[in-house]
């Protein structure tokens, strides 16, 4: 009786996931856990005196973890996903408030939680969340035909973005204002209302800027940076991720036979795209961003078929959560945007971005189902 139950619920999971974006998400996996391979290898055995598959195993047993997430978060029913969004958004929302209390402090940043087994990156759980409470704000009945769900939303941002800034975490501050921008944008909202909001945004970010400068400062020397890296310390990160592009050409230097990630600190997270370039060539990293890209091409598609405009909207906010920080990512490594730390979805090294990504990845399998007891 229990064999058919879980027979039945694979064929009825199989028969209505999308699965173009199932496969997708299943080859970034597997790429990030094969670049993990060879961009960690040579950093641990030869820098940190372990063996050789510390980084891999670690990363294999997080990727393993984060496909329980993904299968668990997609194949529940979406009526009861869309109930404990509000629940989880406050616990993790609680769990980066926690972080400049108890966090731990990496190289003058406050952005993780020690959970003993690995350190937590709240942020990295929250950002899917953070838009599927921005969408619920946006559709709530009662604020159909009032402009105030755009202000509400707004102070929903503001209130993660000023802890953001304490942490300091630039990146993840600049890609949730995105995404809640295409998210808004998609609701209809007036332009106007996004100058005058991104007018509030910019004064109170100037604002700190000027006024705490020995906190922040490092955001204008990074600016500095990026317009003349001959000004950066011992020549820019981002600066030698592009020459590293630029070595490995259109074919690659070879599988461990690039030199960036004995260069530059935490290659494996922050410039994989660039380590990826070196050592296999321009071609593999344009392959990886153009599954990216048909990922978000069969979100939007799957758009246009749902009639929920609360699905809507969140796949919207979704995919552009995806693509934003793919395309902050690979700028960075190019040389196209200042240094941002921030990783590129499935394919960095690190637990909490894998999480992260399997979250995504899972609330996008679900909504884009092809299911008729999607509308609650």
């Amino acid at each position: 009786m229990l064999k058919n139950f879980f027979k039945f619920e694979f064929y009825s999971y199989w028969r209505n996931v999308d699965k173009n974006i199932l496969f997708g998400f299943f080859l970034l996996f597997f790429l990030g856990l094969f670049f993990s391979f060879s961009s960690t290898s040579s950093l641990a055995g030869e820098r940190l005196n372990k063996t050789y598959y510390f980084f891999f195993s670690k990363q294999l047993a997080f990727t393993i973890l984060a496909l329980i997430i993904m299968f668990i978060i997609s194949a529940i029913e979406t009526s009861l996903l869309k109930k404990i969004i509000t629940p989880l958004f406050v616990i993790f929302f609680l769990l980066l408030i926690l972080v400049p209390i108890v966090g731990v402090e990496v190289k003058g940043a406050k952005r993780w939680l020690n959970l003993y087994f690995f350190r937590l990156q709240p942020i990295e759980l929250l950002k899917p969340f953070f838009i599927l409470a921005t969408v619920k704000i946006l559709t709530l009945e009662k604020l159909q035909n009032s402009q105030a769900k755009y202000l509400l939303s707004f102070l929903l941002l503001s209130s993660i973005i000023i802890l953001l800034i304490d942490q300091p975490d630039l990146g993840q501050s600049i890609l949730l204002t995105g995404s809640w921008i295409a998210t808004v944008f998609v609701s209809g909202v007036s332009i106007l209302y996004i100058f005058s909001f991104l007018i509030v945004f910019i004064i109170l970010i100037s604002s700190v800027l000027f006024f705490m400068p020995e906190k922040f400062g490092y955001i204008i020397n990074r600016l500095i940076t990026f317009i003349d890296p001959s000004k950066g310390d011992n020549y820019s990160q981002s600066s030698k991720a592009l020459n590293a592009i630029k070595q490995g050409g259109i074919k690659g230097q070879g599988m461990g036979e690039g030199i960036l990630k004995d260069e530059v600190p935490e290659a494996h997270t922050d410039y994989i795209i660039a380590i990826i370039s070196e050592e296999y060539g321009s071609i593999v990293s344009i392959l990886i961003i153009t599954i990216f890209l048909y990922i978000a091409f069969r979100i939007i598609k799957s758009c246009i078929i749902k009639n929920d405009e609360s699905l809507k909207l969140s796949l919207c906010g979704l995919a552009s959560l995806l693509i934003f920080q793919t395309f902050i990512h690979v700028g960075v490594n190019t040389s196209l945007l200042p240094t941002t730390g921030m990783t590129l979805p499935f394919l960095s090294y690190g637990g909490s971005s894998l999480i992260g990504s399997a979250i995504l990845a899972g609330i996008i399998l679900n909504y884009t189902k092809n299911e008729l007891d999607f509308y609650d």
